[in-house]
């Protein structure tokens, strides 16, 4: 993707957003039905360093692929995530990584944003993650530029940042690395999609599913 592209595409994907980002999405999972990638093949290093939390040296991994634009995965966001972080990435029982899979370029305008946030504090990356999920229906639905220069202008940036940020092609171009490869070689195909421990688990699971898969390996 070139940066004019980009810039031609991200005021009319506004409303193919609302098709890509919050229709076209898998059901939840079928548990039964996760398929496994080899775990030194999912940990090798993406065109962008991971954003992780938790244990580095925890028996446990789970990597999530996402869009911003994505409507479950803000749902994971608001209702799974926080119990998550409270029962397993605080804890130390999980690593817990988060990959760009944006369906759009308005998506992939939002992770530009967060990757330039949090370019020396990965927490700052992880807030702007949280607060544009948060918000996700007043900047990726309706008047998407205005309303996400101004939660930029909330997380630091100013007017010349934010267009600096959005026109750094080198971003763009590592983002789009990691979606390829999620495509390419783990078989993504929708949004949220998470692999525990190298097996893929599609949807945006419960806190419930997120135990069921995670508890074996603690156990074990």
């Amino acid at each position: 993707m070139t940066r004019r592209k980009f810039c031609q595409t991200t005021a009319t994907l506004a409303l193919a957003t609302s098709v890509l980002g919050f229709a076209s999405l898998s059901p939840f999972p079928d548990m039964a039905f996760a398929e496994t990638v080899p775990t030194d093949e999912l940990m090798k290093p993406e065109a962008l360093p991971d954003m992780a939390m938790g244990n580095d040296k925890a028996a446990v991994t789970v990597i999530e692929y996402a869009s911003m634009t994505c409507s479950h995965c803000a749902h994971f966001q608001e209702v799974t995530f926080p119990e998550l972080k409270k029962r397993y990435i605080d804890t130390g029982k999980i690593r817990y990584i988060f990959r760009e899979f944006p369906l759009d370029s308005l998506a992939a305008a939002a992770f530009m944003l967060a990757r330039c946030a949090g370019k020396d504090d990965k927490d700052k990356y992880f807030a702007l993650i949280d607060t544009l999920f948060q918000q996700q229906r007043q900047w990726a639905v309706e008047k998407p530029l205005p309303p996400l220069l101004a939660i930029a202008k909330q997380a630091g940036f100013t007017e010349e940042s934010f267009k600096a940020c959005l026109a750094n092609q080198q971003v763009l171009d590592g983002i789009e690395s990691v979606r390829k490869r999620a495509v390419d070689t783990f078989k993504v195909q929708s949004t949220p999609t998470f692999f525990i421990n190298g097996r893929s688990y599609p949807g945006a699971l419960s806190i419930e599913d997120m135990a069921k898969a995670i508890d074996p390996y603690l156990k074990g």
